[in-house]
């Protein structure tokens, strides 16, 4: 993908320590987009933290200062097989 001077946006259900997120960005940014959005429905405070010295913006919602696991965030936090990720994205 060409991502030169481009906004990118990635975006994830939740952090908890933030590493993939951040090898995410430092990947994206030997692209030479414009700018690198991370939004994101719920992280540590320190993660946040941590994202906000490699983005150029943080949308985080919540910041609990107990969080053990993004799971716990939601009421249904189903893992997907790749195969059903694969059936549902050829239904759009």
């Amino acid at each position: 993908m060409d991502l030169k001077n481009k906004i990118v946006i990635l975006v994830d259900d939740g952090i908890a320590t933030g590493a993939t997120m951040i090898a995410a960005i430092k990947e994206i940014r030997d692209m030479e987009p414009e700018k690198v959005v991370v939004a994101i429905p719920v992280a540590p405070p320190e993660t946040v933290e941590e994202l906000k010295k490699e983005a150029d913006e943080v949308i985080c919602l919540q910041t609990p200062a107990l969080f053990f696991a993004v799971g716990q965030w939601y009421q249904n936090f189903k893992q997907y097989s790749d195969e059903e990720v694969i059936k549902l994205l050829g239904n759009l």
